[in-house]
């Protein structure tokens, strides 16, 4: 497992936009053959899928509630995986976690037991 570090949390209002990013804590894990996802969990309520994005970037999902408005990409020079929010709105309230999918070369998944490393979360407030 590595250690993932999420960052560009940060309140907002309705409408407005904010980048999120993902990176291992250290320099010499590569996240670049594995499978990457966000999540998000707001109080009260579950942890919930919000996109993935496969190994090399070319296959790409989201949930219903995010489609036309978040889009993750990842920049494989950088070793990060960024989740870019637009539009945003109160229920997006939650924190946000980054999650590796432990098996290499994969698509991605909407599931979360099949990411096995999770960063600390970034908090997201939308406010009306």
């Amino acid at each position: 497992q590595v250690q993932l570090v999420e960052s560009g949390g940060g309140l907002v209002q309705t409408g407005g936009s904010l980048r999120l990013s993902c990176a291992a804590s250290t320099r010499a894990f590569t996240l670049n053959t594995y499978a990457m996802g966000w999540f998000r969990q707001a109080p009260g309520k579950e942890r919930e899928f919000v996109a993935s994005i496969s190994w090399n970037g070319v296959t790409t999902d989201y949930a219903d509630s995010v489609k036309g408005r978040f889009t993750i990409s990842r920049e494989f020079a950088k070793n990060t995986v960024y989740l870019q929010m637009n539009s945003l709105k109160p229920e997006d309230t939650a924190v946000y976690y980054c999650a590796l999918d432990g098996v290499s070369y994969s698509a991605g998944s909407h599931s979360l037991d099949e990411y096995d490393s999770w960063g600390q979360g970034t908090q997201v407030t939308v406010s009306s």
